[in-house]
Protein backbone atom coordinates (compact mmCIF):
# COMPACT_ATOMS: atom_id res chain seq x y z
CA UNK A 1 0.00 0.00 0.00
CA UNK A 2 1.28 3.60 -0.77
CA UNK A 3 -0.03 6.92 0.31
CA UNK A 4 1.60 10.39 -1.07
CA UNK A 5 3.60 10.06 2.53
CA UNK A 6 3.43 5.85 3.53
CA UNK A 7 5.23 3.19 1.82
CA UNK A 8 5.57 -0.28 2.69
CA UNK A 9 8.41 -1.76 1.74
CA UNK A 10 9.26 -5.43 1.05
CA UNK A 11 12.76 -6.71 -0.13
CA UNK A 12 12.46 -9.44 -2.74
CA UNK A 13 14.29 -12.47 -1.83
CA UNK A 14 13.74 -11.72 2.23
CA UNK A 15 12.62 -14.16 4.15
CA UNK A 16 8.81 -14.97 3.93
CA UNK A 17 6.72 -12.93 6.64
CA UNK A 18 5.77 -14.86 9.91
CA UNK A 19 2.15 -12.93 9.73
CA UNK A 20 0.81 -9.93 7.75
CA UNK A 21 3.43 -7.03 7.77
CA UNK A 22 5.77 -5.48 5.61
CA UNK A 23 9.10 -5.23 5.87
CA UNK A 24 9.58 -1.76 6.64
CA UNK A 25 7.01 0.96 5.92
CA UNK A 26 8.63 4.74 5.62
CA UNK A 27 6.31 7.63 6.13
CA UNK A 28 7.80 10.66 5.61
CA UNK A 29 11.62 10.59 6.62
CA UNK A 30 11.13 8.08 8.86
CA UNK A 31 11.38 4.26 8.04
CA UNK A 32 10.18 1.65 10.71
CA UNK A 33 11.51 -1.90 10.22
CA UNK A 34 9.68 -4.69 11.51
CA UNK A 35 10.95 -7.34 13.69
CA UNK A 36 13.74 -9.14 11.74
CA UNK A 37 14.58 -12.89 13.02
CA UNK A 38 17.14 -14.93 11.91
CA UNK A 39 15.62 -17.06 8.41
CA UNK A 40 16.10 -18.12 5.34
CA UNK A 41 14.06 -17.74 1.95
CA UNK A 42 12.80 -20.90 2.53
CA UNK A 43 11.54 -19.90 6.57
CA UNK A 44 14.29 -22.20 7.78
CA UNK A 45 15.96 -21.19 11.15
CA UNK A 46 19.20 -20.00 10.44
CA UNK A 47 21.81 -20.81 13.46
CA UNK A 48 18.99 -22.82 15.52
CA UNK A 49 21.33 -22.41 19.29
CA UNK A 50 23.47 -19.77 17.98
CA UNK A 51 22.70 -16.33 18.75
CA UNK A 52 25.47 -14.90 17.72
CA UNK A 53 25.25 -16.37 13.96
CA UNK A 54 21.44 -15.52 14.09
CA UNK A 55 22.44 -11.88 15.32
CA UNK A 56 24.61 -11.74 12.40
CA UNK A 57 21.99 -13.22 9.98
CA UNK A 58 19.52 -10.39 10.90
CA UNK A 59 21.85 -7.61 10.45
CA UNK A 60 22.39 -8.58 7.19
CA UNK A 61 18.85 -8.86 6.47
CA UNK A 62 18.46 -5.42 8.20
CA UNK A 63 21.05 -4.37 5.80
CA UNK A 64 19.16 -5.15 3.01
CA UNK A 65 15.73 -3.66 4.14
CA UNK A 66 17.82 -0.53 4.95
CA UNK A 67 19.23 -0.50 1.75
CA UNK A 68 16.15 -1.38 -0.19
CA UNK A 69 15.28 2.28 1.31
CA UNK A 70 18.57 4.04 0.26
CA UNK A 71 19.48 3.68 4.04
CA UNK A 72 22.02 2.32 5.56
CA UNK A 73 23.49 1.22 9.48
CA UNK A 74 24.25 5.34 9.85
CA UNK A 75 20.63 6.81 9.62
CA UNK A 76 19.40 4.11 12.11
CA UNK A 77 17.77 6.37 15.06
CA UNK A 78 16.63 3.85 17.56
CA UNK A 79 17.00 -0.33 17.81
CA UNK A 80 14.95 -2.69 20.23
CA UNK A 81 16.50 -6.06 20.60
CA UNK A 82 14.29 -8.66 21.89
CA UNK A 83 16.36 -11.79 23.76
CA UNK A 84 15.30 -14.72 24.95
CA UNK A 85 18.35 -14.80 27.50
CA UNK A 86 19.81 -11.02 28.41
CA UNK A 87 22.95 -12.34 29.35
CA UNK A 88 23.45 -12.75 25.48
CA UNK A 89 23.90 -9.33 25.26
CA UNK A 90 27.44 -9.60 25.64
CA UNK A 91 27.81 -11.90 22.98
CA UNK A 92 26.04 -10.02 20.35
CA UNK A 93 27.32 -6.43 20.86
CA UNK A 94 30.20 -7.06 19.20
CA UNK A 95 28.37 -7.74 16.01
CA UNK A 96 26.34 -4.54 16.69
CA UNK A 97 29.64 -2.60 16.77
CA UNK A 98 31.29 -4.69 13.28
CA UNK A 99 27.51 -3.33 11.70
CA UNK A 100 27.26 -0.05 13.20
CA UNK A 101 30.97 1.32 13.32
CA UNK A 102 30.96 4.38 15.36
CA UNK A 103 27.19 5.31 14.93
CA UNK A 104 25.21 4.41 18.26
CA UNK A 105 21.43 4.57 17.92
CA UNK A 106 19.52 4.80 20.74
CA UNK A 107 18.71 1.15 22.33
CA UNK A 108 16.09 -0.92 24.05
CA UNK A 109 16.81 -4.58 25.63
CA UNK A 110 13.94 -6.63 26.10
CA UNK A 111 14.04 -10.11 27.81
CA UNK A 112 11.08 -12.67 26.37
CA UNK A 113 9.72 -15.88 27.58
CA UNK A 114 9.43 -16.74 23.55
CA UNK A 115 9.79 -15.29 20.15
CA UNK A 116 7.39 -16.06 17.15
CA UNK A 117 9.30 -19.53 16.56
CA UNK A 118 10.69 -21.93 18.77
CA UNK A 119 14.62 -21.52 18.65
CA UNK A 120 14.47 -17.68 17.63
CA UNK A 121 17.00 -16.42 20.24
CA UNK A 122 17.11 -12.79 18.90
CA UNK A 123 14.42 -10.21 16.99
CA UNK A 124 15.54 -6.91 16.05
CA UNK A 125 13.85 -3.89 15.17
CA UNK A 126 15.10 -0.73 14.02
CA UNK A 127 13.38 3.28 12.88
CA UNK A 128 15.54 4.75 10.49
CA UNK A 129 15.72 8.63 9.42
CA UNK A 130 16.22 8.13 5.72
CA UNK A 131 18.58 10.64 4.33
CA UNK A 132 17.67 13.56 2.16
CA UNK A 133 16.35 12.25 -1.18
Amino acid sequence: MTTKEREEIDVPGAAPALSHYADAVRFGDTLFVSGVVALDTAGNIIGKGDVVQQTTAIFQSLEKILAAAGASFADILKVTVLLIDVEHRTLINPIRQQFFGTHRPASTLIGVKALALPDILVEIEAIAGLPNR
